[in-house]
């Protein structure tokens, strides 16, 4: 059986289905907890897939999701980083400093198999690289100092009740 969308009496699912129910799913607990972005091992399921609302530098918003994406950066002589301030739904109440490009583009597939090429830049690009990071199982914090990582760990620990309970708030609103 399918473990994302298939109970005993339920129909048989199509892959697509089942990917569809997946995909809603993430942008809801998301959105529960006012995230960007939010990568399938994540909520622990091993697909390479993330979900994403976001706005770039520009105010335009993005919205959508990508499988088996594949992060293409600018070359190094092109490459400009910026240092801003980063969060993660998994680092819950933390944020730090993270040098990243200012652009960078994905391509992968939609849920039905369909390719994918996805161009970010600022705020929308760090968004891709902060996702594709969690699908190589990293967090922001290993981009960070020792120094650094000890800071955000410290603001996790102090936050972490809170957000926890402002996200249950917001699930109960939703009947979650």
């Amino acid at each position: 059986m399918c473990p994302f969308c298939c109970h005993p009496s339920s129909r048989p699912c199509s892959a697509t289905y089942c990917r569809t129910l997946l995909i809603d799913d993430m942008f809801l607990t998301m959105h529960v907890a006012d995230g960007a972005g939010l990568a399938a091992n994540q909520v622990g399921v091993d697909l390479r897939l993330f979900v994403y609302d976001c706005t770039d530098d520009y105010g335009v918003r993005h919205v959508g999701h990508i499988i088996n994406p594949v992060l293409e950066q600018p070359d190094p002589g092109n490459r400009r980083l910026v240092d801003d301030f980063e969060g993660c739904l998994s680092v819950p109440g933390a944020a730090m400093a993270v040098p990243r490009t200012d652009r960078a583009v994905a391509r992968g597939f939609d849920k039905d198999g369909n390719p994918l090429v996805i161009e970010g830049v600022g705020y929308f690009a760090r968004c891709l690289q902060h996702e594709t990071d969690h699908l190589f199982g990293h967090t922001y914090l290993d981009r960070l100092s020792k120094r650094d990582r000890k800071d955000a760990l410290r603001q996790m620990e102090y936050h972490r009740e809170g957000v926890f309970a402002q996200r249950a708030i917001k699930a109960a609103g939703l009947g979650r």
